[in-house]
């Protein structure tokens, strides 16, 4: 069985997020074979908070060279997570 840990791999700070805190919602890089109940059961229980929905969505890796040789980043799996009104997760 999956844990909390397991399915939440680390939360997104980027430029996009910040400007989702705005709105209540929040990114996390997830397991890439997490569903969406168990982003919002893992969400809850690490950050003792109410979601009120779940969207994910699969990252493709890109295409990266060294030198001559061509390879690809991995491929990942984001959520973004909001939450019901008076919930806030605090960011350091």
């Amino acid at each position: 069985m999956k844990t909390s840990h397991d399915i939440i791999e680390n939360m997104i700070r980027t430029e996009k997020g910040t400007d989702l805190l705005t709105q209540n919602k929040y990114l996390f890089r997830v397991n890439k074979r997490a569903n969406k109940i168990e982003v919002k059961k893992a969400v809850e229980e690490l950050y003792q908070v109410k979601v009120d929905g779940v969207h994910i969505m699969n990252v493709k890796g890109k295409k990266r060279r060294v030198r001559f040789r061509e390879g690809m980043t991995p491929s990942w799996k984001k959520a973004i997570v909001t939450l019901k009104p008076g919930n806030k997760i605090e960011v350091t």
